[in-house]
């Protein structure tokens, strides 16, 4: 790359604004040049802390020659409009998941990216993470039999009142109109995408339960269940009223595998191991999604899988929203969000 892309942060609505923002500037081929949010506050500090200038008008921000793409880290009901507004204007797109609060509106601002040659991509870390590629490796290898169980974990304390504060999760993030959704349609992505990646991304039902312990608007406590044709079970659970290691089980007919964060460690049982429990490599991690969209940037590619997986993460948690508000199991393929 000849001169580093000159790159946008549009929205500090999202916690992780600050840490693309870091990236941006971070990375040598990327540079961050401008921010812009509709809520003065926000941009403001974003800009002040990162050093670069804020602008109130996205138009001109959008029509500049020499930007080159745009981090978009808005509430979640502003995505579709403002990705298809930035792809209209021929400027690349990094997104925080989720892309959109519907499968409807993900497809349209892929489509969007498509018509007009923009590279797309939305942040699915742990997609990348080397234990991530190590539980693949394992299932593909068979010594787990059929598998009939997964399970995924993730949760913070992020709306537990602390030292007479409501906790440092913004309220805004339990706001339904700009959120859309509470732990499950933030936190809970991971777990989604983990267990559409080792279970499938095709489950004939899903089951959602939401709780807030919080009081504080959307739930804080969430599990979803995800039931498979072939009879598996997957389970989904994220919140903000814990903090606990980040878990993973997936269980088979003839194994089992745990991993948890707690010292990165894996471990696998089974006759195809030796018939006891061991404890197996986990390697470093892959290139992080920005880093990703830099090379589709800068090799002229299609984020394909990304993409994909980042429609059936929609589609899975506006399924498990629905869900939650009927209080009841729905059918799976037909959902699209409301």
């Amino acid at each position: 790359m000849s001169k580093p892309l000159k790159i946008a942060v549009l929205g500090f609505w999202h916690v992780h604004a600050k840490d693309y923002a870091r990236q941006t500037q971070e990375h040598p081929g990327t540079e961050l040049v401008a921010v812009w949010d509709d809520d003065l506050a926000l941009g403001e500090a974003g800009a002040e802390q990162f050093g670069v200038p804020f602008t109130a008008d996205l138009e001109a921000l959008l029509g500049r020659d020499d930007l080159d793409g745009v981090v978009i880290s808005t509430a979640t009901n502003a995505h579709r409009d403002l990705m298809v507004r930035a792809a209209k204007a021929g400027k690349h797109i990094f997104t925080e998941k989720v892309l959109a609060p519907t499968v409807t509106e993900a497809e349209e601002i892929i489509a969007a990216a498509d018509d007009n040659g923009v590279k797309l991509v939305v942040s699915l870390p742990r997609l990348a993470h080397g234990y991530t590629q190590a539980i693949r490796d394992v299932i593909g290898a068979g010594g787990l039999g059929r598998l009939t169980y997964g399970r995924v974990r993730l949760s913070h304390d992020g709306a537990v009142p602390r030292d007479g504060n409501e906790g440092w999760l913004p309220q805004r993030f339990f706001d339904r109109e700009t959120a859309i959704g509470g732990a499950l349609t933030d936190l809970g992505c991971h777990p989604v995408y983990l267990i559409q990646l080792f279970l499938g991304a095709d489950p004939e039902t899903v089951s959602a339960t939401y709780r807030s312990v919080n009081g504080r608007g959307l739930e804080d406590n969430a599990v979803v269940t995800a039931g498979y044709r072939d009879q598996k079970i997957g389970v989904i659970e994220a919140g903000f009223a814990s903090r606990n290691p980040f878990t993973i089980e997936i269980f088979g007919t003839d194994g089992s595998l745990t991993y948890t964060e707690t010292g990165n460690v894996l471990r696998v049982s089974g006759p195809a191991f030796g018939g006891e429990d061991q404890q197996l490599p986990v390697p470093d991690h892959g290139n992080d999604p920005f880093a990703q969209w830099v090379d589709h940037i800068t090799n002229d590619t299609r984020a394909d899988d990304n993409l994909a997986r980042a429609v059936e993460l929609t589609r899975m948690v506006a399924a498990a929203n629905e869900s939650a508000a009927q209080g009841r199991t729905i059918p799976y393929s037909a959902s699209d969000g409301v």
